[in-house]
């Protein structure tokens, strides 16, 4: 896998060309920028921009009116290689917000469904095929990831919801019994060489045992199914170290800004 044809790939596919993530969202480029708008529930915000200094500013400002006028709390993905070298600074200035940095990393989806199909002791994976999935799928990132909040549980269901619909989510749940310990989605783009591995989220009490590698495995396995030769996920941290060890390399970081 070459890295700098990879990232162009990348660059190209899931930001340049992006198409919207799910229904009533759209794409549009405009000011140097590609954004993604829709429901409150959804991801809005910037995916791409080729900006320089002499436009940087004016471009962030046309942003910020668009979607403050929707009243639209919206996210400006920036990546380590975007340019201006200072865009990172001038979306500061403009109000926004830097939340902790992630590493992109990518991998074959073929080399990673290669590897030992077992489950943990224990544990039994099931697809997501209902408002009831759904459902046990909020509760255990509400518990992993300590989103505890109305807002934000609220709108994982809306969103997951939105993708049952449309048939479109491809989503596993790990269940101890029948209790669920962890759930990760496979979310696919169409017409790319891409999958996005999404959550990957462990309760407390089960990480260590193998969980999360088993969700990355599933979901590597759907990648190949349906034509993707490529997985791709933002990692933080604690997740990094766990990919490395699987295969995964390094493509670019990426800081979400986000601005109220």
């Amino acid at each position: 896998m070459n890295h700098d044809d990879v990232l162009a790939l990348f660059d190209r596919q899931l930001r340049r060309e992006a198409r919207p993530d799910g229904p009533g969202m759209r794409v549009e480029r405009v000011d140097g920028v590609v954004r993604q708008t829709g429901p409150a529930h959804g991801w809005n915000g910037v995916l791409w921009s080729g900006l320089d200094e002499r436009d940087a500013d004016a471009a962030i400002a046309g942003q910020v009116r668009h979607f403050g006028s929707l009243g639209l709390t919206f996210e400006w993905k920036l990546y380590a290689h975007d340019r201006p070298a200072d865009l990172g600074d001038r979306l500061l200035a403009a109000g926004f917000t830097a939340e902790p940095q992630e590493t992109v990393m990518v991998a074959e989806s073929a080399a990673i469904a290669a590897g030992p199909p077992a489950e943990p002791e224990g544990v039994r994976l099931v697809p997501v095929t209902g408002a009831d999935g759904v459902e046990l799928m909020a509760g255990v990132h509400d518990r992993a990831f300590g989103h505890v909040g109305e807002r934000h549980g609220d709108h994982l269901r809306r969103q997951l919801l939105d993708q049952l619909a449309a048939g479109t989510l491809n989503a596993v749940l790990a269940l101890a019994g029948d209790e669920p310990v962890s759930a990760a989605r496979l979310d696919l783009y169409p017409g790319t060489g891409f999958a996005g591995l999404w959550g990957g989220g462990t309760v407390p009490g089960w990480r260590g045992r193998g969980v999360y590698r088993a969700l990355v495995a599933w979901r590597a396995r759907e990648a190949v199914a349906l034509g993707h030769p490529y997985l791709q996920v933002d990692a933080s941290s604690q997740s990094r170290p766990i990919l490395e060890r699987l295969g995964f390399a390094t493509l670019t970081t990426t800081t979400p800004y986000t601005h109220p």
